[in-house]
């Protein structure tokens, strides 16, 4: 009887054993969660049967890798906004100490520098229903960053060509997202470059999924790391024509399999050399890639990815087949890092310095059409306003003040720019003036006494005396104003 009961304990232990050795380690340490949509049976543009496809590998492989997934396929407007917010809502339940991974297999477009997914039901007539029909990427992205977790992944294999016919005038791929820009914590990865378009590939996945169907299942590798081996893995199956991106804010290591670190300050290694890599000069690249060969040094850029990284290589393999490939794709970048600084600022000056370099872009009519909004907010504000800028006109004017204004030399709309009756410069200026201590009064000498001249020896005629008598009686009155008690005073004293 205590044979079975022994060999069962065995058992037991060595299956506890063996499942110890195939999960993950990180998914003891962390609770991870991940949504996965495929967006494949579009109902008014043509299919896309790998999307279905990616899908399905993802939600096997993040399952694997420790992740509780939810899986959903073909999802209307509303339904993907629903996903999103309830997916949101596990994510606030597991707790601060969560990783949420959302990937996406599908369309998206990019629309007056904003990015959406799309849903299968959106049936646009012009680009500006798809605000209205699409899911804004942004919108996702932050409410996932409004949550405490340890870290967000966002996986966007998204960037297809535009499949709608009356979205012309959209721009070619996806916009730059910079996750540096909003809450820290944050991975986001593109199937391809900013502006570019990936392809859907020929065997049953896009070669974005296939790689990283392959690349995410090696051990103990950091995601900075998983990632650049992704890109160079997809820049090789297509010949260069399409090149994975990302950006990261992530503050936490993580691994997909293996690994004891991942609640830990990520570590001096790939993680720190992806970070430091973006501050290296081109001089530093040429010193790096000089006396390597061709394919090694274009490995080693499509890994980190730079401009600086590109042009150094550009700039030492002038006569190497990938070199004119390697032009488009700096080109192609400097231009979107330039429409993102235009977006981001959104004002008149920003929108002119894009166009003055990018005027034949296919974001040039975006740009265009965001500059005369903008150009209308500012004379849609209140005639204050609109005239707050007249008074450095009239700063530059002649200050003389003996100088006459003149009439404008065109006419004035007074809804822009009211017309200043009185200029600033007609005001005489005020006269210094310098204050003077008051003289001091001389006193009065203290030996004078005021006496009365003594009367004559005779009086005067009883005619003069009546005279007199009736003129001081007038001159009395009069100065005594008719007061009860009144006296009269001066500043020298009192009579």
């Amino acid at each position: 009887m205590r044979r079975p009961v022994l060999s069962n304990l065995l058992l037991a232990s060595g299956l506890l054993a063996l499942t110890q050795l195939t999960m993950p380690t990180d998914a003891a340490a962390e609770a991870r969660l991940a949504l996965v949509i495929g967006q494949s049976a579009y109902r008014t543009v043509p299919e896309l049967p790998n999307a279905a496809n990616d899908a399905k590998g993802m939600t096997e492989l993040l399952g694997n890798a420790g992740f509780t997934v939810t899986s959903a396929a073909n999802l209307g407007q509303n339904e993907m906004r629903a996903a999103i917010s309830d997916f949101a809502g596990k994510v606030s339940a597991s707790g601060a100490d969560t990783v949420a991974l959302v990937f996406y297999a599908g369309h998206g477009l990019q629309i007056d520098g904003e990015n959406y997914l799309v849903p299968v039901d959106l049936d646009p007539k012009r680009e500006a229903d798809i605000p209205l029909q699409g899911v804004r990427l942004n919108d996702m992205l932050n409410t996932l960053g409004a949550l405490p977790t340890r870290a967000r992944i966002f996986m966007l294999d998204a960037c297809r060509n535009n499949p709608f016919p009356a979205l012309g005038g959209a721009g070619h791929g996806l916009a730059i997202v910079d996750t540096k820009a909003g809450a820290p914590g944050s991975f986001i990865s593109y199937s391809t470059s900013p502006g570019a378009e990936a392809e859907d590939g020929n065997g049953i996945d896009s070669p974005y999924t296939t790689a990283a169907l392959t690349i995410a299942k090696q051990p103990n590798l950091p995601i900075e790391e998983v990632f650049k081996r992704i890109r160079v893995a997809v820049a090789q199956s297509t010949d260069g024509r399409q090149i994975p991106w990302e950006s990261s804010s992530l503050t936490t290591d993580f691994r997909f399999f293996g690994g004891e670190s991942s609640g830990q300050p990520a570590l001096p290694g790939a993680s720190a050399m992806a970070l430091a890599s973006g501050t290296r000069s081109v001089a530093d690249w040429r010193k790096d890639l000089q006396g390597k060969e061709p394919r090694a040094a274009y490995e080693l850029v499509i890994a980190d990815d730079t401009v600086e990284a590109y042009q150094a290589y550009i700039e030492l393999y002038t006569q190497d087949a990938r070199t004119p490939r390697l032009r488009t794709v700096v080109e192609r970048r400097r231009q979107m890092l330039a429409w993102e600084r235009a977006v981001a600022i959104n004002t008149r000056a920003s929108f002119e310095a894009y166009l003055a370099n990018w005027d034949n872009s296919d974001l040039a009519a975006t740009a265009r059409r965001l500059l005369l909004r903008v150009q209308n907010r500012n004379y849609a504000l209140p005639v204050a306003a609109a005239a707050a800028p007249a008074p450095v006109a009239v700063a530059m004017a002649p200050t003389c003040p003996c100088s006459t204004p003149t009439p404008p030399a065109s006419p004035v709309n007074p809804a822009v720019a009211p017309i200043i009756k009185k200029r600033v410069d007609d005001t005489p200026p005020k006269r210094k003036v310098v204050e003077t201590p008051p003289k001091p009064r001389r006193p009065p000498p203290e030996d004078v006494v005021y006496e009365r001249a003594p009367p004559p020896d005779r009086g005067p005629p009883p005619a003069a005396v009546m005279q007199g008598i009736g003129l001081g009686i007038g001159i009395g009155m009069g100065l005594g104003g008719g007061g009860r008690g009144g006296d009269y005073h001066n500043d020298r004293g009192r009579y």
